[in-house]
């Protein structure tokens, strides 16, 4: 696709058949296996599944953070592999990560506002101390923060204010996509609502682009326009979220629907006599080969075409891709 036909669709990111692996060459980890995604401007696309499936590495590979076995990764139409120099640092400007544990992404020997000044003296966003300093000022009143704490440490900041400090710090360069990486996971469920408002308010103040990386729907349906779920290295479900959370396609996004904690349901299935889908086992090993549908052992659909032919990621409605040989008949018990 050409930088003029990015343009033209709003495409921001696009990833073609993405694969990363680690270790030995003859048996590797595949942690991702052949994904393909697009992010538009403006929209939150949320990126879902159990530990172990791949996501934060996804996420962590579009960003060069992880560079990749084999695919494509496309920033506004140009290739992310080619840059080099100024233009991988530009890159590094445009597209920022707000990581999962802000604790340890922050370095406790330096103070709130000096971690703030070094990515603005890093990248050359403003030149004199005195207006490093008034920037800092603004990033911490953006994300709700009192001026008067930069020169803290971390140590003495709370883990939802370490998390606002993070995506502070995250938009001090002005980037167009944010890659948040599990941002609520580790705060009490008060700060974790406080952290998502804020993520929705910055989008919309700062036109930004989000890939929301999560293993809790319920937070994801909360901020993502789309949802994307990986299951082994691969995308096995994509819908528009208001159409994902009524009706899913894929039996793995059916169990992780299940998970999430509803009171009315559960007092609707008591009185149905309906029971939630639990799955059976951990999630496998992303080294270990596994024929036909890699969900087949755990899933409690699967039939005898699942053990032996590998479902592609098809449509299955206007928007909707899923990876399982019977999603219509999945979605027609809706």
């Amino acid at each position: 696709m050409s930088l003029l036909e990015n343009m033209k669709n709003g495409t921001l990111i696009e990833v073609r058949d993405l694969r990363v692996y680690f270790g030995d060459r003859k048996n590797p980890v595949r942690a991702v296996d052949g994904v393909s995604l697009e992010v538009r401007r403006g929209e939150t696309l949320g990126l879902v599944g159990e530990s172990g499936c791949g996501k934060s590495t996804l996420g962590r590979t579009i960003l060069r953070l992880e560079e990749p076995h084999s695919g494509t990764i496309r920033f506004d139409g140009e290739e992310v592999s080619l840059f080099r120099g100024t233009r991988l640092q530009s890159f590094r400007r445009e597209a920022q990560m707000v990581f999962q544990d802000p604790f340890a992404s922050l370095n406790p020997r330096m103070t709130v506002g000096s971690a703030i000044d070094e990515v603005l003296r890093v990248h050359k966003r403003v030149l004199g101390a005195a207006e490093r300093r008034q920037r800092a000022v603004e990033l911490f009143q953006a994300v709700g923060l009192d001026p008067g704490y930069l020169d803290r440490y971390p140590h003495e900041f709370s883990g939802g204010q370490r998390q606002r400090i993070g995506i502070a710090r995250a938009l001090a360069v002005e980037p167009r996509l944010l890659i948040a990486d599990e941002p609520v996971s580790a705060l009490d469920v008060s700060v974790q609502v406080q952290i998502l408002n804020l993520l929705k308010d910055l989008k919309e103040r700062m036109d930004l682009s989000y890939i929301f990386v999560a293993h809790d729907l319920a937070v994801v349906r909360y901020v993502s326009d789309r949802v994307m779920v990986m299951y082994l290295g691969r995308i096995v479900e994509s819908a528009p979220a208001s159409a994902l959370y009524v009706a899913p396609a894929h039996p793995y996004t059916e169990a992780l629907l299940s998970a999430v904690p509803d009171v009315d349901r559960g007092l609707r299935s008591r009185s149905e006599g309906s029971q939630r889908v639990v799955l059976q086992g951990d999630i496998p090993s992303a080294a270990r080969i596994i024929p036909g549908c890699p969900f087949h052992p755990r899933c409690p659909r699967a039939r005898e075409r699942c053990c032996v032919e590998v479902p592609p990621l098809r449509e299955v409605g206007a928007g909707r891709h899923s990876a399982c040989h019977f999603a219509e008949e999945l979605l027609g018990a809706s």
